[in-house]
């Protein structure tokens, strides 16, 4: 499967994407952080049956890094504005952690666009950042190897991925990244409390999935059980022994959940459109 590396002009600014595939476009959206590149163990298995799109968000991996004040809502229409770059009215998005608050966030402000909506150990209720508390929204801004070494435990099921050598490397790639202004204006974002989904879920037309690692302890499953609750007819799966990055973890065991939900769910897009 070939991966193309492939840049667009949105609002006069570059961004980054990866593209696979053909057919029905898929559209995977990354978290706090990260990049295009965490997606690519599920890309080419997605691949063999849509066109799949994987942006850097503005702000991070090898897009432009403007000095905004970052926001959900600034992540959601630079990725709309990407979509009609391309020429996708219409496509599945799959977003985790932060990017499945944008993908929501997208569902609601352009739900013509959102054929179908997976969320994986999503964010974007208004009381996470108290949920979450001090010392962990310190170490969400990323900002140091021992913020990487407290993260670990509530990120990952497996030790083997915050083992000190997989740090060293995890902190070298950070400071590689050069997005800490983009985390730091996403993290004042948070705690202003803007753009978050409380009572708005209930407008989620789209088939929708959500998909939780069962040992994630920085967003735990009860999260995950209040947007199934939250989003009308939304399907749940708990996946055992995975934490908060399913694509990095337990990458079949998402990717097999992921494509039963895209193939169940296709049939009822095509009826939407008669």
């Amino acid at each position: 499967m070939q991966i193309e590396d492939r840049y667009a002009t949105v609002f006069s600014a570059k961004l980054h994407y990866l593209e696979a595939g053909t057919g029905p476009a898929v559209v995977l959206v990354h978290g706090l952080g990260d990049d295009a590149e965490i997606w690519r163990a599920v890309l080419p298995e997605w691949a063999r049956a849509h066109r799949v799109i994987v942006p850097d968000l503005i702000g991070f991996g090898r897009s432009d890094k403007p000095l905004l004040d970052y926001r959900v809502g600034t992540l959601a229409d630079f990725l709309d504005g990407l979509m009609r770059q391309l020429g996708i009215e219409r496509a599945s998005w799959i977003g985790n952690s932060l990017g499945g608050w944008v993908v929501a966030v997208e569902a609601l402000a352009r739900p013509s666009a959102v054929a179908s909506l997976v969320l994986v150990d999503a964010a974007g209720y208004h009381d996470l950042p108290q949920a979450l508390g001090a010392h962990t929204l310190r170490a969400l801004h990323l900002a140091t190897r021992e913020d990487l070494q407290w993260l670990g435990p509530l990120t990952f099921y497996d030790p083997r991925f915050y083992a000190d050598t997989e740090l060293d490397a995890a902190y070298a790639q950070r400071i590689a990244a050069g997005d800490g202004y983009t985390v730091g204006r996403i993290m004042d974002s948070l705690a202003r409390g803007e753009d978050t989904l409380d009572g708005k879920l209930t407008r989620i037309a789209s088939p929708t999935l959500v998909v939780w690692g069962a040992a994630d302890r920085l967003i735990r499953p009860s999260y995950g059980r209040r947007f199934a609750r939250d989003i009308r007819n939304a399907q749940l799966v708990i996946l055992p022994r995975c934490g908060h990055l399913p694509q990095l973890e337990c990458p079949k065991a998402l990717g097999a959940a992921v494509e039963d939900f895209l193939d169940s769910s296709a049939p009822r897009r095509a009826e939407a459109r008669r």
